[in-house]
């Protein structure tokens, strides 16, 4: 069972929206690559909600975690494409999801025997997200992997959510210019693999997955370092790429697959999820391919 924590949102492109919010995008991936979910979250009273506890109905998503705030609406970002091909973003701010409510005691969640718990930094952006989930991750037993998509988003993160959290991960995923923001953060004067190896020195994570845009990405691990070159692809939307890798990620690390084939398998999803608009695909059958690749390296 892998459990995710955090935003669900309506992403706003100029001509169209589209539910999003980096947990949503990665637990719906999870769940369409054939291994059990959940979603922790919590939505506005409101037509946006609605629309959202709908979608997730529909889609086969247990429900019973998805929280109804009466105080503070459902959340939105803004997406605006850039000149360079990328994205600015406004996340609008005191929304439902930094007001999300944990269980005291992380044995009521969903049972499982072995679990893996996802989170970020956006919904510890204000102090009440930033206490609940902190005190949520620090009762959680040894057998639970803490995976973090660090995701930093300007305006929306403190340093002190960054250490925090850095110390209550065993998996963490990031990108280069997240990568470079930590060795400034702590003064390192390291880049790339090395700063990711300096990481797991300091903090004891498991792995680091460090996604590098065009130089592809890479896995470091037990002293050892596994790339994968960039899936040359006609883009349409880059948005939640990242969400889609860290799902491959976390399926891999769960069944225990080889790092090589980790980062091949989520080199190859995360291109095809830019080749569509939006953060997810609305065909089932975009999923196959890249289940068949998880089936099969674990029978191998």
């Amino acid at each position: 069972m892998i459990i995710a924590i955090g935003e669900i949102l309506f992403d706003i492109f100029p001509r169209y929206r589209r539910i999003g919010g980096a947990p949503f995008n990665f637990a719906y991936h999870v769940k369409n690559l054939g291994m059990e979910t959940c979603i922790i979250t919590r939505i506005g009273d409101d037509a946006d909600g609605a629309e959202i506890f709908s979608i997730l109905e529909n889609r086969g998503f247990d429900t019973r975690w998805v929280q109804v705030d009466k105080a503070h609406e459902t959340g939105r970002v803004i997406i605006t494409p850039d000149d360079s091909g990328g994205h600015e973003f406004e996340i609008l701010p005191d929304v439902a999801y930094d007001h999300i409510e944990l269980p005291e005691d992380p044995s009521q969640l969903p049972d499982s025997p072995d679990q893996m718990i996802y989170f970020g930094t956006l919904a510890q952006r204000t102090a009440p997200g930033f206490n609940t989930i902190q005190s949520f991750l620090s009762k959680i037993g040894s057998r639970t992997i803490r995976f973090c998509d660090i995701n930093l988003r300007a305006g929306n993160f403190t340093d002190k959510v960054i250490l925090k959290t850095l110390e209550k991960t065993d998996v963490l995923k990031l990108n280069t210019d997240e990568l470079d923001y930590l060795a400034s953060l702590f003064q390192v004067s390291r880049k790339g693999p090395n700063m990711a190896r300096w990481l797991i020195g300091q903090f004891g994570h498991e792995m680091v997955s460090v996604t590098a845009g065009a130089e592809g990405s890479y896995i470091v691990s037990d002293g050892s370092q596994f790339g994968s070159a960039v899936v040359e692809t006609e883009i349409v939307d880059t948005v939640g790429a990242g969400d889609a890798y860290a799902a491959i990620l976390a399926i891999g690390y769960m069944k225990g697959l080889s790092w090589e084939t980790v980062v091949s398998v989520a080199s190859g999803f995360s291109a095809a999820i830019c080749t569509i608009k939006g953060a997810i695909p609305d065909d089932p059958g975009f999923y196959e391919p890249f289940r068949k690749a998880l089936s099969g390296a674990g029978d191998e």
